[in-house]
């Protein structure tokens, strides 16, 4: 199979630039466009919640690749090109200004939106939500000392801009209506411990949903209604971290199929031939849900590539992702609801430990907290499906690495 001539990338956030260095990487020499509907260079997302909010980090500590990357690898940048429809047919791209190309094979790598607080006042301009660099620079100077601050959502970008704002001395409340969040993924004990960190580093929890947000007459703050008789919560500001939803927009309109996303085979490829969806916006046919984390961005981008390029696809590894909070670091392999029995290794009340989830005499997650070890191990072993023993899985004495010769 001959590669496209010409490839058409609408988007510019990992699982994109991914796609462009690894064509490039595996020798394709057509022409290849990368269009980012944000003004500048594509940058990482997850530091937006960490370092950038800290102000310990400028726009171009987070660039995905540098300026001259793009001349050196012949990917023609176009930034501020809103894409608003294609026609996957003839392999029409057209931009909101009303230019107009062309291309052998179209790439949807559009990523998702925040989803808004589906509350009256959700919309009220002391709620922020955290997805681009405008984003956090709008929040970040909210952030100040003393200043009360309202997160609603308990995941992975509520949970780290919570804890970002009570070290830089916010007055912090961290609103979730699930008692553990993250327990589904990374177990009750991982899910446990990370939740009670909260507390212990001085943010007010609070098990709720949210009713309404109230914009007092003549006062700069807010409410935060809580459902049931749980009260409300004055805040400054209101962090809104409930998820994403994908940009299927263009996707739908071209006739593709969606559901929870653009419905992809293998290679990434969806229900139209000339066209591939990689990243947060994908969701693989037969599966659950979407993998929102950087390493399967970098993966889809990766994996499409090879597909365009007809080339063999590598073999699959399991899901991982990160985590920063309060000077620890969580990380997971696969979902703990995959799994029959768990096991722990470590003392959970020390605050670094590892559990395994397995099914049978195979593991299939393993989530810990300040252990990477652990989690290089354990991703080789669920990669190669060895059998394991529980025993010496929770034995801080055994070697982890010697479990891989079986």
């Amino acid at each position: 199979m001959s590669a496209p001539g010409r490839i058409a990338v609408v988007g510019a956030g990992l699982a994109a630039v991914s796609l462009c260095d690894a064509l490039r990487d595996q020798g394709y020499d057509g022409r290849l466009a990368l269009y980012s509907a944000e003004r500048g260079l594509p940058y990482d997302r997850p530091p937006l919640s960490k370092d950038v909010l800290l102000g310990k980090a400028r726009r171009e500590d987070v660039l995905l690749r540098p300026e001259q990357w793009y001349a050196d690898q012949n990917v023609e940048l176009h930034d501020a090109a809103f894409v608003r429809a294609i026609r996957p047919h003839d392999g029409g791209v057209e931009l909101a200004d009303g230019r107009t190309s062309t291309a052998d094979r179209i790439v949807l790598a559009t990523g998702g939106t925040p989803r808004t607080l589906p509350v009256p006042g959700g919309d009220d301009p002391a709620v922020h939500l955290l997805r681009t660099w405008e984003d956090a620079e709008r929040l970040r100077v909210q952030l100040l000392p003393g200043a009360r601050v309202a997160v609603i959502g308990a995941g992975l970008i509520g949970a780290e801009t919570a804890a970002v704002a009570v070290a830089l001395g916010c007055r912090v409340t961290l609103i979730d209506p699930v008692p553990v969040p993250l327990a589904a993924v990374v177990g009750e004990e991982i899910a446990g411990s990370l939740h009670a960190r909260h507390s212990a580093e001085g943010i007010n929890v609070r098990t709720a949903g949210v009713e309404r947000i109230e914009r007092r007459p003549g006062r700069r703050e807010v409410l935060v209604h809580l459902s049931g008789q749980s009260g409300a919560v004055a805040a400054d500001t209101v962090v809104a971290g409930i998820g994403i939803r994908p940009a299927t927009e263009l996707a739908e309109a071209a006739g593709l199929t969606v559901d929870n996303g653009i419905v992809v085979q293998a290679g990434q490829r969806t229900s139209h031939p000339n066209v591939i969806a990689v990243g947060d916006v994908a969701r693989q046919d037969g599966h659950r849900v979407r993998h929102e984390h950087w390493d399967a961005a970098q993966r889809d981008g990766e994996t499409a590539a090879l597909a365009i390029l007809g080339r063999p696809e590598r073999a699959p590894t399991a899901t991982w992702f990160w985590s920063d909070r309060h000077g620890s670091r969580l990380e997971a392999i696969g979902t703990m609801t995959d799994a029959e029995r768990t096991v722990i290794r470590g003392a959970p009340h020390d605050g670094a430990f590892t559990v395994f989830g397995l099914r049978g005499d195979r593991l299939v997650a393993t989530a810990a907290i300040d252990r990477p070890r652990d989690i290089k191990a354990a991703r080789r072993l669920i990669d190669r499906a060895i059998p394991v023993d529980p025993a010496q899985l929770a034995d801080e004495n055994a070697d982890l690495r010697k479990l891989l010769k079986g």
